[in-house]
């Protein structure tokens, strides 16, 4: 998506002023154009969908990029990387398998982009009660702890110095489909975006669309998350968030002290 190489006969040469010049042919130059982006029809009719958006970010991708001889290093992670956490999300959302079918803690998501450093990835939620929407919160949090105890243990065999957490915000609301369904936005996009890189936190979810009383009450939900009033850069000065109660735990007392009680 979003690639423009010209091909090997692309190029011609032409004369401006005397001068020989290389140059690209007309009907490649014309070929760069949005349809190299992928996304289809960009008149299209806008589809709204209810979702979840969960942001997946690697800390420290940047620097890891930066070693020597990054074109065998990045390679080498993002293949087992990518593989890996959509395993995860696969695997996290089995409640009980066996020959005949899958009974699942929440629907697979029905869409997944990789960002570069990480992945975006989307749930419908249209018809879906608010139990399932608030297992999507424990799968998620789950795949970041699993990262530390998993692959990294792996892959750190492979590259040197990979990144060493994953990080996931996660947020519910409304996106709209651009193009033919091909890539989507949203508010709740851009607030998974801004919680995943909020200070000292390896995950967060936004309180706003989640309930987390329904019955029967998760055990998960109701021990291990604390809600916490933070501001978010570009969405509000008082938003709720639930953290981990061990990721709480951790953080000393100056950091804890950028979250306030609601």
């Amino acid at each position: 998506m979003g690639n423009f190489i010209p091909s090997s006969d692309a190029w011609t040469t032409i004369e401006i002023k005397g001068a020989k010049r290389h140059a690209l042919k007309p009907s490649e130059f014309e070929r760069f154009n949005p349809e190299i982006l992928g996304l289809g029809d960009l008149k299209a009719n806008s589809e709204s969908i209810q979702a979840v958006a969960a942001v997946f970010d690697l800390a420290g991708f940047t620097n890891f990029c930066k070693q020597i001889d990054p074109h065998l290093t990045v390679p080498a992670y993002i293949s087992n990387f990518v593989p890996w956490l959509m395993d995860q999300l696969k695997n996290e959302a089995v409640r009980d398998k066996t020959d005949t079918g899958v009974s699942l803690w929440h629907p697979l998501p029905f869409f997944t982009k990789f960002t570069g450093d990480g992945l975006l990835v989307l749930w419908n939620t249209e018809g879906m009660n608010g139990i399932y929407i608030r297992n999507l919160i424990i799968s998620a949090y789950q795949i970041c702890r699993n990262y530390p105890q998993d692959i990294y243990r792996t892959i750190k065999t492979i590259v040197a110095d990979p990144p060493h957490e994953l990080r996931c915000g996660v947020a519910r609301g409304t996106v709209f489909s651009v193009g033919d369904n091909a890539d989507y936005v949203g508010s709740c996009i851009n607030v998974a975006a801004r919680i995943q890189k909020l200070p000292h936190l390896r995950f967060a979810f936004n309180r706003r669309g989640f309930d987390l009383e329904a019955e029967p009450v998760n055990k998960d939900i109701r021990d291990k998350f604390l809600i916490k009033k933070v501001s978010i850069r570009g969405i509000g000065d008082g938003e709720l968030i639930g953290i981990p109660k061990a990721d709480w735990n951790r953080l000393t007392p100056a950091d804890q002290k950028f979250y306030k009680e609601p």
